[in-house]
């Protein structure tokens, strides 16, 4: 297409998209029409509409590959009783008395070990129930702090956002991952000041809420941590000894050797088959993003948001946030937030002089903001797993934005502000 789009019609395609997605509309058929609606309204035809999707669309193609490879180590950990396993243990060994704080930790933990967030949720909830039966917890305390758990491990994980951040910056996996450390902790801690002062706020878990499921034959700790371990050491073989092995295959290999070393090789097909499918649903919904991005990306939106920080002086830096932030707040996703940031600001702020490393950092601790909002599926997964009246999922938002913001806040300050980039 010749020309760009005008800043009102990628607006429009914002804003059709949240309404899509509020009225129950698929998120990847959202974003689609709302890049149809976005290219339209903003100027181009019905053919260089389609190419811009289309444009867009390409460009997450890496990303969607990674994030498909990604499915045969979430798979084996799940089906395995792998994340199970670890969640338990996190929560034996600090005990009730630090129950909020176990919760939000081994949140993190399967969630930065490669379990999508919305599994990672899904599998500390029954457990989190019975602990805050056992410690008369109120609900909004204990999904406050899975919750926050999942955001501070989303940003250490080899999970869809952090692989859809690094393919954008063109930096390795696990040095972005190794840059979310710190940011993720101080997450932590946020998380378990707000959880605690929520502890007697709300309603109390229910007799008929707990889960009745036996535990099932789960691995030892050890053998359970095999798989992830796996994944990492190949991941950091790159920066390590300068030996790159691409997420694509370090992921399923972790995958593969955790499930031969559990003594489960007989059902890794089916792990595989269950990793699959937990992962295509995230696989569409980025190819939607696609389409959505390369509408904002040929738009002169970006031009007018470059003028407005040079016009009031704001540091360059400002923008990888802003645009994490902002894209995970129209997604309500921080997968999508990130692939959207990413694709469309990237070239821009390593443009402005932004070191590779430092912007996919900030961009990816900001798609935690504001990626808990109701039009997106993680403000409804969240709420059933704990079985909380909608009014209460409500009330937790500002809390949730909190963490959110204090962790895209210490990455700012570490790679913005300061700028200690410690990875090149």
């Amino acid at each position: 297409m010749d020309g760009e789009l005008t800043s009102l019609g990628t607006i429009i395609a914002l804003a059709a998209t949240i309404g899509l997605i509020l009225i129950r509309v698929a998120p990847a058929y959202a974003m689609m029409a709302g890049a149809v609606i976005g290219g339209l309204t903003g100027g181009a035809t019905f053919t260089g509409t389609v190419e811009i999707m289309i444009e867009g669309a390409e460009g997450m193609t890496g990303v969607v590959l990674r994030v498909l490879a990604a499915g045969i180590l979430a798979g084996v950990l799940i089906e395995s009783g792998a994340a199970k396993k670890i969640a338990e243990s996190i929560l034996n060994g600090l005990g009730e008395a630090k129950a909020l704080l176990a919760i939000a930790g081994a949140t993190m933990v399967l969630t930065g070990v490669g379990v999508f967030i919305g599994v990672a949720v899904l599998t500390m909830a029954p457990i989190a129930l019975a602990i805050a039966k056992r410690t008369d917890t109120s609900k909004m305390a204990i999904l406050l702090a899975i919750s926050g758990g999942g955001k501070a491990g989303n940003i250490i994980s080899p999970n869809p956002n952090t692989i859809a951040a690094a393919e954008a910056f063109q930096i390795p996996l696990t040095t972005l991952m190794i840059a979310g450390f710190v940011p993720a902790f101080a997450g932590i801690g946020i998380t378990y000041i707000l959880a605690r002062k929520l502890r007697y706020s709300g309603a109390k878990v229910e007799d008929n809420e707990l889960s009745t499921e036996g535990k099932g034959d789960t691995p030892t700790l050890t053998a359970a941590l095999t798989a992830p371990a796996v994944a990492i050491f190949l991941l950091l073989l790159q920066p390590l000894a300068g030996v790159s092995i691409d997420p694509l295959f370090a992921l399923p290999a972790g995958g593969i050797a955790g499930a031969l070393i559990m003594r489960k090789g007989a059902y890794l097909n089916e792990y595989i088959t269950s990793g699959i499918h937990k992962m295509s649903g995230v696989a569409v919904l980025l190819i939607g993003t696609g389409t959505l991005a390369g509408v904002i990306a040929n738009s002169a939106l970006i031009g007018q948001i470059l003028y407005v920080i040079d016009a009031f002086n704001i540091p360059a830096y400002v923008l990888a946030p802003l645009a994490g932030i902002t894209m995970s707040g129209a997604t309500g996703s921080t997968a999508a937030g990130t692939a959207v940031a990413g694709s469309v600001f990237a070239p821009t702020i390593l443009d402005l002089g932004v070191n590779a490393l430092a912007g996919a950092a900030m961009v990816h601790a900001g798609a935690t903001v504001l990626d808990h909002m109701p039009h997106g599926t993680y403000f409804h997964i969240t709420r059933a797993s704990v079985h909380m009246y909608m009014r209460e999922r409500f009330k937790l938002l500002p809390y949730e934005t909190l963490i959110g913001a204090g962790i895209a806040l210490v990455s700012t300050l570490i790679f913005g502000v300061f700028g200690f980039v410690f990875l090149n």
